[in-house]
């Protein structure tokens, strides 16, 4: 008799034991395995920055509506093992992902890097969008097509038809597949910053608009990589713009000719368009590359000189002449230099 009430008690134990092991199986599963759903629109576009901490994404996840409870979480990410696993990176989350995909996916699911890309002085749309999609693969021709439109400028508080000499030249951490759109907002953001209130009360101090010093230095930089030159270049150019003088500025044609950048002919200086400063007086009517810090100061900061020529001197540098004459003695002394290298 003993024995048989402890054989019931005995079933009865082991039936609890499994009824308490199923049912937190089953609440397992429920809070862990099954879809969790947002209200916004899928995907939501989420970034984990570089050297965040765990409880930081559980908790911008369930701000942002992603997650009901960053809790479970936590505990599902203790348990997955993954709160020093997951990636820096930007993620698109669709909607309907349990708290195991979603901890999956930001382990070893698709994500956009952030890279560092840098925009050299210099560089033009052309070839920043080549940059762009070699490096964080953003389409190159959108690219070129929405920084050459007016109505985005426009939306963005530029009053030109091009960003051309706006897309700031820096180094910048930016997404894999970013739009074009969000890039270039990013390089025009950083041209506003540079371009404080000092350096807007000078150009008004000096009668020019931020285009036009843009432009100038645009063409500083197309003429010289030397910094330490640029102000020569400058004070040039501002004595030419005084006098009512053309400007004559080879990189102004190199821009606008089919093919690119070459040695320019004869023909080449008979270039009917508003970019050649051999045939119109004064500036072209935009910036011919992102010119950099260097030349737009030196486009500010001219120096003071009297200088109205200057040519190669054959080792990356210039030499300068106050006269025709003296210009001209300066391009046999190059020629000479040019032969003698041959």
């Amino acid at each position: 008799m003993k024995y048989k009430y402890l054989k019931i008690f005995l079933r009865r134990d082991v039936i609890a034991i499994l009824s308490v092991f199923i049912l937190v199986l089953v609440v397992f599963y429920l809070t862990f395995f099954t879809p969790n759903f947002y209200k916004s629109k899928s995907p939501i576009t989420f970034e984990i920055r570089n050297a965040e901490s765990f409880s930081s994404v559980a908790d911008r996840l369930y701000d942002t509506g992603i997650i009901p409870s960053k809790i479970n979480f936590k505990i599902a990410g203790f348990i997955y093992g993954a709160e020093r696993k997951i990636r820096a990176a930007r993620f698109h989350i669709p909607n309907g992902l349990s708290y195991l995909d979603l901890l999956d996916l930001f382990i070893s699911g698709e994500c956009d890097y952030q890279r560092t890309l840098t925009i050299k002085p210099g560089q033009t749309i052309k070839w920043l969008a080549h940059r762009l999609q070699k490096y964080v693969f953003i389409d190159s021709t959108e690219f070129i097509i929405l920084a050459n439109n007016k109505f985005f400028a426009d939306s963005l508080g530029l009053d030109q038809n091009s960003f051309e000499g706006y897309l700031f030249a820096a180094d910048y951490e930016i997404y894999e597949r970013s739009s074009p759109a969000e890039a270039i907002k990013i390089f025009y953001d950083a041209f506003k910053i540079f371009y404080n209130d000092t350096l807007l009360s000078r150009t008004k101090e000096i009668g020019y608009t931020v285009n036009e010093i843009v432009t100038l230095a645009s063409i500083i930089k197309g003429e010289t990589n030397k910094e330490d030159e640029m102000a020569r270049i400058s004070g040039v150019y501002h004595n030419r713009l005084r006098i009512g003088m053309k400007l004559q500025a080879d990189p102004t044609i190199q821009y606008v000719i089919p093919g690119g950048w070459k040695r320019l002919t004869f023909k080449d200086l008979e270039l009917d368009s508003p970019y050649n400063t051999y045939k119109y007086f004064g500036l072209p009517p935009g910036p011919i590359n992102s010119p950099g810090k260097a030349a737009i100061l030196a486009a500010l900061y001219p120096e003071k000189n009297n200088y109205l020529y200057f040519v190669a001197d054959g080792t990356g540098g210039h030499m300068f002449g106050k006269t025709l004459s003296e210009h001209n003695n300066n391009v046999k002394k190059y020629r000479k230099l040019i032969r003698k290298q041959k």
